[in-house]
């Protein structure tokens, strides 16, 4: 096997895959594609990102097999700030 071929079955470079079409399809929500109402185009997007966030720390940050407690830190604090950002963007007040 080549170190080519080696590179290309690793976790990391699935994950970079998976980050690359992320950001391709935030992309595409953030220009309304595949959404009648904008206003679930922007809690896509910001879910996509947050998705990102956490494949972003638990493979780029090692934090998949960091102690069981930073783990779940890390993703809680991830889960309670995209509640707090699709809460807030929802809720706003529409402004004239």
């Amino acid at each position: 096997m080549t170190m080519v071929a080696a590179l290309f079955r690793t976790r990391i470079t699935a994950v970079w895959c998976l980050l690359i079409l992320a950001t391709i399809a935030s992309w595409e929500f953030g220009h309304g594609v595949g959404f009648t109402d904008l206003r679930h185009a922007g809690l896509a997007v910001i879910v996509v990102s947050f998705v990102k966030v956490r494949f972003v720390v638990l493979d780029f940050m090692e934090l998949r097999h960091a102690p069981p407690a930073m783990r779940w830190a890390v993703e809680a604090w991830a889960v309670i700030v995209c509640a707090a950002l699709c809460g807030l963007y929802w809720w706003r007040p529409v402004l004239g």
